[in-house]
């Protein structure tokens, strides 16, 4: 289950930021601070952590969970050092298709290490110890919020998978600890609960005192 929604988010993932024309790398993007191309740079990096993190064996008991791996924090503003430098490295691709290229041959790899990873082995990352299993699991979040990020200002872009987006609207109500209003798509849940967005009037009628405690930015 881990792998194959994980395969499935990545996969569409990488497929819609293909299908971005050369011209579109410049409009924003759902992330505050971040055009599509910084976007698209920032998966690069996501890729090479999956690698990396995959290749780095832990022992001892499990620290978190696909659902405790993410936390709640300060929501971005897009001045934080790392994202500077994200916009840097982003400009310093100048051809969009180089941007597509790096991302789809480090994307790759990221896909076939998850295939081939032990599920059960313990890997580490940010000083914390998980389930291989757990964290392509918790990773299936990274992917179908920045796919939202991606289609944010390209509506004609395939969004993520409904599967991808039940299962995150699943974990953001595990973190909240309550669920967000059926009337809520899964989507519209995500977007406001990480806020993306801000809630309608008719949404923070429907949400009731939860709304006062969103936005839950995740990191």
């Amino acid at each position: 289950m881990a792998v194959s929604l994980f395969g499935r988010s990545w996969d569409a993932l990488r497929t819609a930021v293909a299908e971005v024309p050369d011209e579109d790398f410049g409009r924003p993007s759902g992330c505050a601070g971040w055009l599509v191309r910084d976007l698209a740079c920032h998966l690069v990096i996501d890729a090479q952590d999956v690698l990396i993190t995959l290749v780095t064996p832990a022992s001892g008991a499990p620290t978190r969970d696909a659902v405790t791996y993410w936390k709640v924090v300060e929501p971005p503003t897009g001045e934080d050092p790392l994202d500077a430098l994200i916009v840097r490295l982003a400009a310093a691709y100048e051809e969009p298709g180089l941007l597509r290229f790096h991302l789809e041959d480090v994307g790759a790899a990221a896909g076939r290490a998850a295939r081939l990873a032990d599920l059960e082995g313990l890997v580490e990352t940010q000083g914390e110890v998980l389930r291989a299993g757990d964290y392509l699991a918790a990773y299936v979040m990274e992917w179908t919020l920045h796919h939202l990020d991606l289609v944010a200002y390209l509506p004609d872009l395939k969004g993520p998978p409904a599967e991808g987006l039940a299962r995150c609207r699943g974990m953001l109500e595990e973190i909240a600890g309550e669920a967000f209003p059926a009337s809520m798509s899964d989507a519209e849940v995500l977007l406001v609960g990480t806020g993306r967005r801000s809630a309608s009037a008719e949404e923070r009628v429907a949400l009731g005192a939860l709304a006062e405690r969103l936005p839950m930015a995740l990191g």
